[in-house]
């Protein structure tokens, strides 16, 4: 292991590293977005769009993402549409997050006791106002762990998009890999820089969760 080069590419892994987080950032937030509308949908029956929502989601979760992305990346020019790497990246990645997110919500919204919603009718509150504050505190409690673990796996998803030439750090591993021959300097780097992306992010979630339980909520 050359420790000097280690400390020399840490540079260029940790400007990657930023790549990586501003593409899990994006996709989190937009496929939590989705899931919920995709939840909605389905769980209250809406007309078209919950067969809309529940024909995504298959179509989601049973096509791998590597098939997405190239789609996005090289099948959209033929329709004229050009979108760059980051773009079909944080596409991609939001597609198929959100259809995970929209199942852990709507396991979330059906573990909701109708007694609870009976409850808050009689309180003499309006449909919106039932769900925002009785459905979704209890859902969300419910859906946070599956919604954790889906956060989670969005970030290692993200080692898929350097096949279209994103920067994040499995492309900047490749590239020190195939230009210097640095394989163990490189892999030890990606390991580092994962883990310092990833293990903040599990504890927020178990802080979360913890503090969910304390609320009574999620039992």
């Amino acid at each position: 292991m050359n420790w000097d080069y280690v400390a020399g590419a840490v540079p260029q892994f940790a400007n990657a590293a930023l790549i990586t987080l501003a593409l899990s950032g994006l996709a989190i937030v937009l496929s939590l977005v989705i899931g919920l509308v995709c939840a909605l949908a389905i769980s209250y029956r809406w007309p078209v769009l919950s067969a809309l929502c529940k024909g995504y989601i298959e179509l989601s979760r049973n096509t791998p993402l590597l098939i997405q992305l190239f789609f996005l990346y090289f099948g959209l020019t033929k329709l004229g549409i050009s979108l760059s790497g980051f773009a079909c990246a944080v596409i991609g990645l939001a597609f198929l997050g959100g259809a995970y997110m929209a199942e852990s919500f709507r396991a979330g919204i059906g573990a909701v006791s109708i007694k609870q919603i009976e409850a808050g009718k009689s309180l003499g509150l309006r449909p919106c106002q039932v769900f925002y504050h009785v459905v979704l505190p209890q859902a969300n409690a419910v859906a946070l762990p599956s919604l954790g673990a889906n956060c989670l796996f969005l970030v290692k998803e993200t080692s898929v998009v350097s096949a279209i030439a994103v920067g994040e750090l499995m492309f900047i591993t490749k590239d020190v890999i195939g230009m210097d021959y640095k394989t163990n300097e490189a892999l030890f780097l990606l390991v580092v820089f994962y883990l310092l992306i990833l293990l903040p992010l599990s504890w927020g979630i178990s802080a979360l969760e913890r503090k969910q339980r304390r609320a009574a909520y999620g039992h």
